[in-house]
């Protein structure tokens, strides 16, 4: 499996199974749900380059989640609790080891046809397990 496959797994496993966000959204998504009730938060792409060293494979991998709503009061606490969550993306995931996960860039914009969006973009850094 790819450095960018597995920080998409293990960033599904994590949001989806933490309890406080699932009070905030209806749902965590693999990509934009079809007809997903908002709140929801979908794992988007995850774009990789080299990071290796001179003796062990490694990658960084920047991936995108996406907040999605409706509510007048914006993205508030949901958005605070996938900040907290980044830092738990550290570990072990399918023969990578993340050694490093950021929030690196964070963006708000109301939508066209209603309600907002808040997008984060995560810098990973991985190294062959």
């Amino acid at each position: 499996m790819s450095a960018e496959q597995a920080l998409r797994a293990r960033a599904l496993g994590l949001l989806a199974e933490d309890g406080a966000l699932a009070a905030l959204v209806h749902g965590v998504f693999d990509g934009v749900p079809r007809r997903g009730a908002m709140p929801y938060v979908a794992v988007g792409g995850a774009e990789g380059s080299d990071w290796g060293t001179k003796d062990r494979a490694g990658r960084e991998v920047r991936l995108t989640l996406t907040l999605a709503g409706v509510d007048p009061a914006g993205p508030g606490a949901a958005a605070a609790r996938i900040e907290a969550i980044v830092p738990a993306l550290r570990g072990t995931s399918d023969g990578w080891q993340i050694v490093a996960a950021r929030l690196v860039r964070s963006r708000f914009a109301l939508r066209r046809e209603g309600g907002w969006r808040q997008e984060f973009l995560l810098r990973c850094r991985c190294l062959a397990a």
